[in-house]
């Protein structure tokens, strides 16, 4: 078993861990082997390094991660599904247990385009194992206040009490190598843990099995009810079954069309299209506030026309009702075709869920079932017409008690970790429309309203409280927009930093059409917007920013930036831009060309070979064959390499180039015409760490507010840029 961490906070953790854990080996049945990983964000090099190359990684059975995406909150358990023994052990010994696979669902939908340590021993070792993390302030995650100083106390006394009890029974006990050797040989599909908590105080684990037989029994018995409801209901049954899932529809429509009209707005009145990173309770003004406004008027629309059929339908039956009794018959039936046409959406949530085995489909389990059996009791025992409203309103509460405790608290934390990661949102900057982190936030917002508060709102039609509660969603929204324009409430402050980059650029590619390469300071940032607030301060510094020139990184491109070519002359040199030198370039059964690459002054670079022209290839140092030839992956239309090694590391490399097969030798003719000519064969970037006159002196203006962000694909604060082109 081992122990693998990467943030700060989890090293001080695991040093508690050992000198806890030391106390009581002597009962041990297997060992515990801690690892303190580096260069975690270079690319998972520390663990791919011990895995590969330690001669104890041959004795690792099982692993437990431990990860940090923000400076608080509760170690929550967000991947581990393929060892239920580990999950139901975890649950049992822990004395404050916290996880929810909402989050591994969303790492292996590809939503979260990060990765952790356990996917190197996953992919690598075919082991299992359990991935905790930090998930509370994401904002700040890889910026200045990333630090320990700031980690709330508790979060890492709730992490030790856990890790403690859990690694202390795993380490007794004598099933372990039995279980780990089964998990190790595949425990997916029907063996996939299940598993959530339930406030941070208790754990529900079961198999994928268990919950196919639960979901399927609950999906064919709600199928026969509402079968057999509409046959007993007849022609009218169907109709107000019709119409009420038409105010289903509206409510979407309505809560959806608000929610994404504000998201459109707010970068048109805000200096940020994101202005409450800083401040996430702004979102339910700016989007909470429309969605129910939106999901009340479209779920009242429904309930208009179905009240005007069931008045025709009523007029039939009972011609002879006074007409408070039959209003008050109809405003009632209404009332319960909205009640339950609120089963529907999740009922058809369940079976979604179920048919692609998605884990996290236990919420919709539970938003069905427990509000259908205190309705369903209600209607068994007593006479609609003659039910108290103090009755409707208990039968409310005992319906909502169970789904809103164990969903209340995954949302809010959902919600915060959605919104942190609007700080690092742009891949490559300036490459998606300002409104689209907003416009996500929106849908989500309206999700939660149309998918949680579907059974409250159809009670609100007739409790009198209509309209104070659209006249309090209307001015909660006006308030927060107000907020927003006038920026009372900051989008980033000195505890929640926006991530920008500032790199010094030597760009050797050419593509400038000057022998001489061009150098500048280059200013993006990858959470979305523009940079007017931030170049404020730099005016001396003759910053100019816009789209209208784009900067290759190899890795990305950025878009939208800020380009400073003052001053840019000094702190490097010429003799550190990096070579591609063609050593040969000969034809047999295909062509063949060996390229050295002397990265110079760097140790950590990244390269691109274009996959139109080039099949495969092999890396060599010193004669020997680091990268063998092989499928290899493409991204865009390119084979991206990337390295990052020690200050002891190799700078030259030769390059073996296997053209694709209808490529052919230029002593044949091969290129096109003067339109391909500047084609790119290779792109390379080397990063130095070296901080320049220019950079410095904009480090030292740039705001309060302003953080560098660095990641595996992200530059070094000097850069260079160089490049070979098809026809050298």
């Amino acid at each position: 078993m081992e122990g693998a961490g990467d943030c700060s906070s989890c090293v001080g953790v695991m040093l508690e861990l050992a000198r806890g854990i030391s106390q009581w080996a002597h009962g041990f049945k297997n060992g515990v082997i801690f690892v303190f990983n580096t260069g975690e964000e270079e690319g998972l090099n520390g663990a791919h390094s011990f895995i590969t190359q330690h001669p104890w990684s041959r004795a690792i059975r099982f692993v437990i991660d431990l990860e940090a995406m923000g400076i608080g909150g509760k170690s929550s358990l967000f991947q581990g599904g393929s060892a239920p023994w580990a999950i139901e052990t975890f649950a049992k010994v822990a004395k404050y247990p916290s996880g929810q696979i909402i989050a591994q669902d969303l790492f292996l939908s590809g939503a979260v385009k990060s990765a952790t340590d356990l996917q190197v021993y996953q992919e690598v070792a075919g082991l299992s194992g359990l991935d905790f993390a930090y998930s509370d302030a994401t904002a700040v995650y890889h910026t200045k206040n990333d630090k320990l100083k700031l980690l709330k106390p508790g979060s890492l006394q709730h992490l030790g009490e856990n890790m403690l009890a859990f690694l202390l029974h795993t380490a007794r006990s004598s099933r372990f190598q039995k279980e780990a050797g089964v998990e190790r040989e595949g425990g997916t599909g029907q063996t996939q843990a299940i598993y959530f908590d339930v406030l941070g105080k208790y754990m529900v684990v079961y198999t994928q099995r268990f919950a196919s037989m639960l979901h399927n029994s609950v999906i064919l018995q709600s199928l026969l009810i509402w079968i057999t409801s509409l046959l007993m209901g007849g022609y009218p049954g169907a109709i107000s079954f019709g119409l009420s899932c038409l105010s289903i529809v509206l409510m979407w429509i309505f809560s959806l069309s608000l929610t994404i009209l504000v998201a459109f707005i707010i970068p048109l009145m805000s200096t940020s299209p994101v202005p409450y990173i800083a401040y996430p309770w702004l979102v339910i003004g700016l989007f909470g506030a429309p969605a129910i406004l939106g999901a009340l008027t479209g779920q009242h629309v429904g309930f208009f026309f179905l009240k005007k059929y069931l008045r025709h339908v009523y007029k039939k039956r009972v011609p002879r009702l006074s007409h408070n009794v039959q209003e008050n018959l109809i405003e009632w039936e209404a009332e319960r075709w909205l009640f339950k046409s609120g089963f529907i959406q999740w009922l058809i949530l369940l079976v979604v869920g179920n048919f692609f085995k998605v884990g996290s489909s236990f919420l919709a389990l539970i938003w069905l079932v427990s509000p259908a059996f205190s309705y369903g009791l209600m209607e068994a025992t007593l006479s609609p017409s003659r039910l108290p409203k103090q009755l409707k309103i208990i039968t409310l509460i005992l319906g909502l008690a169970m789904p809103v405790l164990v969903s209340a608290g995954m949302i809010i934390r959902l919600v915060g970790t959605i919104i942190g990661v609007f700080a690092r949102f742009e891949r490559s900057p300036g490459s998606a429309p300002d409104w689209l982190g907003s416009l996500i936030v929106a849908i989500f917002s309206a999700a939660v309203v149309c998918l949680m508060l579907v059974y409250l709102l159809s009670y609100i039609h007739l409790s009198g409280a209509k309209g104070l509660v659209i006249f309090a969603m209307c001015t909660l929204l006006a308030l927060t927009l107000t907020a927003v324009s006038t920026g009372i409430f900051p989008a980033f402050t000195e505890d929640i930093s926006r991530a920008v980059n500032v790199v010094h650029v030597v760009d050797a590619t050419g593509r400038y059409g000057n022998q001489d390469p061009a150098s500048f300071v280059s200013l993006f940032s990858a959470t979305p917007g523009k940079l007017t607030k931030e170049v404020e301060n730099l005016k001396d510094e003759e910053f100019a920013c816009g789209k209208n020139k784009t900067l290759d990184f190899v890795t990305f491109t950025v878009n939208y930036g800020c380009w400073s070519s003052k001053d840019s002359n000094n702190g490097w040199s010429k003799l550190d831009i990096p070579e591609l030198h063609v050593e040969s370039d000969s034809m047999s059964d295909i062509r063949k060309t060996r390229v050295l690459i002397d990265t110079k002054l760097a140790t950590r670079w990244s390269l691109a070979v274009n996959r139109e022209e080039i099949s495969d290839f092999t890396f060599e140092v010193d004669s020997e064959e680091l990268v063998p030839s092989g499928h290899k992956s493409m991204v865009d239309g390119w084979h991206i390499i990337q390295f990052s090694g020690g200050k002891n590391s190799p700078t030259k490399f030769h390059l073996n180039l296997f053209w694709s097969t209808n490529t052919i030798h230029p002593s044949q003719k091969a290129y096109k015409q003067a339109e391909d000519t500047a084609s790119l064969l290779l792109k390379l970037r080397t990063d130095v760490n070296m901080v320049t006159p220019k950079v410095e002196r904009v480090l030292q203006k740039l705001p309060h507010w302003c953080s560098l962000f660095g990641k595996s694909t992200s530059p070094y604060t000097l850069a260079f840029l160089t490049a070979l082109p098809v026809q050298f």
